[in-house]
């Protein structure tokens, strides 16, 4: 890559970076991606799954491929010293400004999509190229549907006639100029859960016997919940039931008559994941029927397991070795967290990466802390990896 590009596309990051959205309401950065697309003479369609933009590069006459970046930052501070570090907050009716963040790499990922449309233009290829900056990829942001960005994206048509699609996730634990992949399934089922427990408030020292105390429910379901992973589901399958948030009770001397319990269950076998909802709905009727209240479970959201696809990955696996170095190209185990990128890898033959961004300080957070840095050393070589994987596909 020539260096000017590579300094224009910084700059470009670093302004996303300072200007974090949350899930639709990517407007600006939208509008940063059109200018740029408008300067290459790029065509493309904007308010896609309501703030996403598509470009499409077309030469001759051949196969669609998909590359995808999201766009969406993360409600926290950035506690980094960064001198283009986010103070944006955003303003909310009747509550406290919440403060906002990149605190995922998406400021990067979008400025590695850039690149490649850059490099791209200039390729010999046939056939198309869709671009996808996707909205909302870290949840589902009260959308009438709940559905996230790549959900929307998935369903509308976008990806039919795509016979493979690509997308990366930079991860700062990994260094700089590695690339890791998972084959099969590579990520979690995903899904985000609220429990409501109601029950009856009464004196909790006079006449506790006439009450239904909600907490004791709740420290009875967060507990029995955990059976559920270590004795009815299979040893060799992981999985994860976690309890992340609980809020109940109105006084120390009143039985709580509600308790709302929020959390998490990751599995990676579709199977396994039905398995727990389904003995986590009869553990609840349980409780219900034992203690006489009223229990409740809405899923707030849900992410399939991410699959990444064998043939995509073999034609294209000399091409990352020439990028990265062999021995920089590592295949690893499957992971627990979610992206939505999943919805992609179910309806076409995908590849996903986690591209090594590690920052040279000594510590190197993780993605969602407040404190991470991405090394911006890795923009260049996410391009490359996006520009001639699609390239290797035409062939």
């Amino acid at each position: 890559m020539e260096p000017k590009l590579i300094e224009h596309l910084v700059v470009i990051r670093r302004q996303i970076h300072s200007n974090p959205e949350l899930g639709y309401q990517e407007f600006e950065t939208a509008d940063l991606i059109c200018k740029e697309l408008d300067s290459l003479n790029i065509p493309y369609r904007r308010n896609i799954a309501k703030t996403g933009v598509i470009a499409e590069l077309r030469k001759g006459e051949g196969p669609c491929i998909v590359l995808r970046a999201d766009m969406d930052a993360l409600p926290m501070k950035e506690k980094n010293r960064l001198p283009f570090a986010s103070n944006k907050v955003m303003k909310v009716k009747d509550k406290k400004a919440i403060p906002l963040m990149h605190a995922c790499g998406h400021d990067i990922h979008t400025t590695i999509l850039l690149g490649a449309v850059h490099l791209l233009k200039e390729s010999d290829f046939k056939g198309i190229i869709k671009f996808i900056f996707q909205p909302s990829e870290e949840g589902i942001y009260n959308d009438e549907k709940n559905q996230s960005g790549g959900q929307r994206i998935a369903e509308s048509g976008e990806l039919d006639d795509v016979i493979a699609a690509l997308g990366l996730h930079v991860y700062p634990k990994f260094p700089v100029g590695k690339v890791v992949f998972v084959l099969g399934q590579a990520l979690a089922n995903v899904n985000f859960f609220t429990i409501e427990i109601t029950g009856k408030a009464v004196h909790a020292g006079m006449e506790h016997e006439k009450g239904k105390d909600a907490i004791m429910v709740a420290v009875q379901l967060i507990q029995e919940a955990q059976l559920i992973v270590s004795r009815l589901t299979s040893p060799t399958e992981p999985v994860v039931v976690s309890f992340t948030q609980i809020e109940g009770g109105t006084n120390q001397n009143i039985l709580a008559s509600k308790v709302i319990l929020k959390g998490t269950i990751r599995t990676l076998d579709l199977k396994t994941y039905q398995i727990v909802i389904e003995k986590l709905n009869r553990l609840i009727r349980g409780l219900k029927y034992i203690y006489s209240v009223k229990i409740a479970m809405k899923i707030d959201l849900y992410y399939p397991s991410l699959l990444n696809d064998k043939t995509v990955h073999n034609k294209i696996s000399g091409t990352l070795n020439e990028i990265f170095g062999i021995g920089n190209v590592v295949e690893a185990k499957p992971l627990l967290g979610g992206e939505d990128f999943a919805f992609y890898s179910r309806k076409v033959p995908s590849m996903f990466y986690f591209l090594g961004a590690q920052d040279t300080a000594e510590k190197a957070f993780s993605i969602h802390e407040p404190e991470v840095v991405f090394n911006e050393d890795c923009i260049p070589f996410g391009v490359e990896l996006l520009t001639k994987s699609a390239l290797k596909l035409f062939e």
